[in-house]
């Protein structure tokens, strides 16, 4: 195979990825405009060919002949509207789970030259705003997170011809493909983890009940202790935040003294919970254990490292725009959706 590279002085072209690829100028060509017929394993010769010769579409003349924008839109749906600096805002920039998402998709997207754009939708005027855009052509998909049960948009983007991939199972059916992972799963792995630890006076700080995941990760792990002898499982609410995990934990303390395991619904709450322990004089885990989701840089960041539920975020966002690429050039949709399985990661602190 030869990697014959083109001159710095003039542009990259067809034939120098072809050369590189050792494939046909047409295989290249098939590749960039993204028809699903190719063979897998050429298609990955001419997008490592891509990546050596830092070749660049024109996209204006692409666009002409395939009639797309060569973007796709990373929509995060919120229920309300939010100030700039306020809370939703300033997640999206510190929750792990946001940087995640985007380097699963662009792990994927970035090789077929494909842009993503975020953009927020808080309130009925921004989505219809969004709604508009969508539909006049500037992308041609959708990622969407949208965590709230009451949310429309998955419904309205369910009635465009846009193609749209869900980032979780919708709280009401809508014909829409989503990638999730198995919540209640996950759940009943953390009841185990405590409950084989010798826990149990075990509590949970929960996720915001509006929102299904955090319904079911509450659900899913109250159901797994009841089945296991332990009916009452004392509760309370934090909104992901590290701020909410600590105060939850702060109120479990004061209204459940006695309380030797916790799992809470996110590894950023997990950390501001395990702050709180120490600050109260309790060790993590002598005296009390402590159990996450996610398995995200939180748990790393906690002291002592934190014991969590996986879900694999990033496999999950490559999946996602593995399935909207598949409806951009197929036209085929919905699509089946597809459930990951979480699995445990047993650290220090339970």
């Amino acid at each position: 195979m030869t990697t014959d590279p083109a001159p710095r002085s003039r542009p990259v072209t067809l034939e120098h990825v072809a050369r590189a690829a050792g494939v046909s100028r047409a295989t290249v060509s098939r590749v960039i405009n993204g028809e699903a017929t190719v063979d897998p394993r050429l298609r990955k010769l001419v997008e490592e060919a891509i990546a050596r010769t830092s070749y660049v579409p024109n996209r204006a003349a692409r666009s002409l002949v395939t009639r797309r924008t060569d973007s796709v839109a990373l929509v995060v749906s919120e229920q309300e509207r939010r100030d700039v600096t306020g809370p939703f805002v300033g997640r999206i920039f510190t929750d792990p789970y946001f940087g995640r998402v985007l380097t699963g998709l662009l792990e994927v997207l970035r090789p077929r030259g494909i842009q993503v754009m975020l953009t927020l939708a808080d309130d009925e005027a921004s989505r219809a705003q969004l709604l508009g855009y969508l539909q006049q052509g500037h992308v041609d998909g959708v990622v969407l997170i949208s965590s709230h049960a009451q949310d429309p948009l998955p419904g309205l983007l369910s009635r465009t011809a846009l193609p749209a991939v869900l980032a979780a199972r919708p709280a009401a059916p809508t014909p829409l493909t989503y990638v999730d992972v198995d919540q209640r799963a996950g759940a009943l792995l953390a009841a185990e983890r405590l409950l084989a630890e010798g826990r149990r006076r075990i509590a949970t700080i929960a996720g915001p009940q509006d929102m299904p995941l955090a319904q079911e990760r509450l659900s899913g792990f109250r159901a797994a202790l009841a089945e296991r002898g332990h009916a009452d499982v004392p509760w309370t609410e934090g909104d992901f935040t590290q701020a909410s995990g600590g105060a939850a934990m702060k109120w479990l303390l004061a209204e459940h003294p006695d309380v030797d395991g916790v799992f809470v619904a996110n590894d950023l709450m997990a950390l501001g919970a395990v702050t709180t322990l120490h600050r109260a004089g309790r060790r993590v885990p002598e005296d009390v254990a402590v159990v996450g989701f996610d398995d995200s840089v939180s748990a790393l960041a906690c002291d002592p490292p934190l014991t969590t539920v996986r879900q694999p975020v990033e496999e999950m966002a490559a999946e996602m725009a593995r399935l909207l690429l598949r409806q951009i050039e197929s036209r085929e949709r919905p699509l089946p959706s597809v459930v990951f399985h979480p699995s445990l990661v047993v650290r220090q602190s339970g």
